[in-house]
């Protein structure tokens, strides 16, 4: 049995093509929170229900800089969120870079290989 490959993700970074920091501030926050109903499972309601964002779009600050981790998981569940948050990148002249979010290491133990 082969292992599936992990869907790749996408880094929506808050500079803009020409070197410029991306306003407002919190762009990332909105537009990951917008995307907060695509979820594995589906939007949960009543008791189960709670306030956070998709495992598909999530914002980070990394080296500084406000990103947006878009998983490409999120194409097959959605494929209009996808095009969604891409045309807002493309839009609004942000860098994309593909990539892979590496999980941090284990408490007190050296980084994986």
């Amino acid at each position: 049995m082969t292992e599936q490959p992990k869907p790749r993700e996408v880094f929506i970074q808050g500079i803009t093509t020409d070197g410029r920091t991306f306003r407002p501030s919190d762009w990332a926050e909105r537009l990951a929170g917008a995307m907060s109903c695509f979820r594995p499972g589906g939007v949960r309601t009543g008791r189960d229900a709670h306030i956070g964002y998709s495992p598909y779009c999530v914002p980070r600050v990394i080296n500084g800089v406000k990103c947006v981790i878009v998983s490409e998981a999120l194409k097959a569940v959605e494929p209009m969120a996808w095009d969604f948050v891409m045309n807002f990148a493309r839009d609004n002249k942000l860098q994309v870079v593909d990539a892979c979010l590496l999980p941090d290491p284990p408490a007190g133990g050296p980084a994986p290989r």
